[in-house]
């Protein structure tokens, strides 16, 4: 395969964009090493990869399964002492990249994982934008445990506005608060949201703001980081979403600079008295650091279909080729990778290409 990587780190004139990639261990096997960051976006191209041939085919259960044998197998030879903290479910049900299951090669440091093979099956399957194949590493223990209640209401923007928000202020004024911060109109701020019926108070409140909407079908992992993310024309997202999503948005925000803020929103009665027996506030709002603690944690994805983060899956000839972003928290540095790949060499992770 062949890399072109673009850094928007800042460096010295000495110390190239490549330098951090190709240096021996520096950190010891204590804490995560800044060489993971490539070695995740294997993981995540190789989920992409395999879930992408089944792009546009109707069958989001088979591009899933595919997703996640490939992210398994490439997992298994990264070198880190992983435990999967967001998975695919508990172990009865999701087989591979459960809740629980251990994965890395068992070597240097030990380490929180969340993945999601595909954030968007649907999407996959309908050929619709936004699908992308993630994963997220943080030092062991400093993953905030979403088993309690599935779904969060958040609010995301980019650095400008990180200290301005405040999710228990009136959309009114949240909108207004990014307006003033990025020196936009109100009428230029655009708000992402899922497009789900509970969403049409929300939806009501930006408009009359003057605020403009743009719905994604899912993948608010994917949305999240647009909104904190420059030149994506994307100002906030707004709304509720998997509280698992906003844990693994919240390692890549680390590395923008963006905020995060969330509220737990339990969906029954049997819901709420879990989160109470865990010891939840329900009316607390999670800030970033709440959901992600550790200040050396990585994000990478990859696309499976365009969207506004990285374009997806593509085929020219032989070749597969990939786009991917990488982040690591503690140097603030982001990387997009396009990868190109020999179809051939992939067709044992899926479909046949």
């Amino acid at each position: 395969m062949r890399y072109h990587v673009t850094n928007s780190a800042k460096s010295t004139p000495n110390q190239s964009a490549f330098s951090t990639l190709s240096s021996s261990l520096a950190l010891g096997d204590d804490e995560p090493d800044r060489n993971l960051a490539l070695e995740l976006v294997r993981v995540t191209e190789a989920a992409a990869i395999a879930g992408g041939a089944w792009v546009g085919l109707g069958d989001k259960n088979s591009a899933d399964g595919a997703a996640v044998d490939a992210m398994r197998s490439l997992l298994s030879t990264v070198r880190f002492n992983g435990i999967v903290v967001i998975g695919e479910g508990e172990k009865d049900e999701a087989p591979m990249l459960f809740n629980g299951e251990h994965v890395g090669d068992g070597n240097g440091a030990e380490c929180d994982v969340a993945v999601d093979p595909i954030d968007g099956t649907r999407l996959t399957a309908l050929g619709i934008n936004n699908a992308i194949a993630v994963l997220a590493v943080a030092e062991r223990g400093t993953m905030f445990d979403p088993s309690a209640v599935f779904y969060m209401e958040k609010l995301v923007t980019g650095p400008e506005a990180a200290d301005m928000v405040d999710l228990r202020l009136p959309v009114k004024q949240n909108l207004h608060l990014i307006a003033k911060a990025k020196g936009k109109k109100i009428n230029q701020i655009n708000v992402m949201v899922l497009d789900r019926d509970r969403h049409k108070p929300l939806v009501e409140e930006i408009r009359n703001a003057g605020a403009r909407t743009k719905f994604i079908m899912d993948g608010d992992v994917a949305g999240a980081i647009a909104a904190a993310r420059e030149g994506t024309d994307v100002d906030a997202l707004m709304g509720i979403g998997g509280t698992p999503e906003g844990i693994i948005s919240a390692c890549a925000i680390k590395a923008l600079g963006g905020v995060i803020q969330g509220r737990l929103w339990p969906t029954s009665d049997e819901e709420k008295q879990k989160a109470l027996d865990a010891g939840h506030d329900l009316d607390r709002v999670l800030s970033t650091n709440d959901l992600v603690s550790s200040d050396n944690c990585y994000f990478a994805a990859t696309g499976i279909t365009d969207g506004d983060l990285v374009k997806g899956v593509r085929y020219r000839g032989n070749q597969v080729l990939t786009q991917s972003i990488v982040m690591r928290s503690k140097s603030g540095t982001i990387r997009v990778v396009d990868g190109e790949h020999q179809a051939h060499k992939w067709e044992t992770y899926g479909k046949q290409i």
